[in-house]
Order: structure tokens, then sequence, then C-alpha cells
């Protein structure tokens, strides 16, 4: 995706968050007007691990989760002005950068 991005001429700043770890407020603003439910690592080792259920979860239960292992939060994320890439598809980067 780096290289897609810089043959598109674009500047990326680069944010590793298991080192630097977002804050709820970061994370919350981030994923403004998002489901969550979307930018969630359903099918993360780390959430597998919990043995929690989908069905039982609700968005604060999920930033909750997130904020505290963010294994749980899909990647990579690609912010683009005010729109939110998540999971690298490349049908929303090619929309978010014709």
């Amino acid at each position: 995706m780096r290289a897609w991005l810089h043959e598109k001429g674009v500047d990326v700043e680069e944010r590793d968050f298991f080192q630097n770890r977002l804050c709820e407020d970061e994370l919350r603003q981030l994923f403004k007007g998002e489901k969550l439910s979307e930018v969630f690592s359903w099918n993360s080792p780390s959430f597998k691990a919990l043995g929690l259920s989908a069905d039982n979860l609700d968005d604060e239960a999920l930033m909750q989760l997130m904020l505290k292992e963010p294994r749980l939060i899909r990647r990579p994320l690609v912010k683009v002005g005010d729109r939110l890439v998540v999971g690298g598809s490349q049908q929303a980067l090619n929309e978010a950068f014709p």
C-alpha cells in the first residue's frame, strides 16, 4: 500500500499505534461517523482469545476493547481529509485518490 500511495504522490504520515497508542479521544475522532463494528478486527487472534461473542458487544464495548488491545483495530487505516479508509480496500483507495 505504501508503494501505491507513493506512486499517487501522497505524502504519508505513519504512526505505529502499538508503540504510540491512540488515546480514547483520538480513537473517537478517528472513527467519528464510522460503525465501530466495521473498524473492529473480528478475525484477530486477539479477539478470538477473549472468547467473547460479537452479538453481545455494543459500540462502547468495542471502543474499550480497541483501547486495551490495538490489535483489535482493523489495519491499515488511511485518513484522507475527513474520510477514513479501513483495511486497505483497493476500491476505497481508488475512490479516495482518483
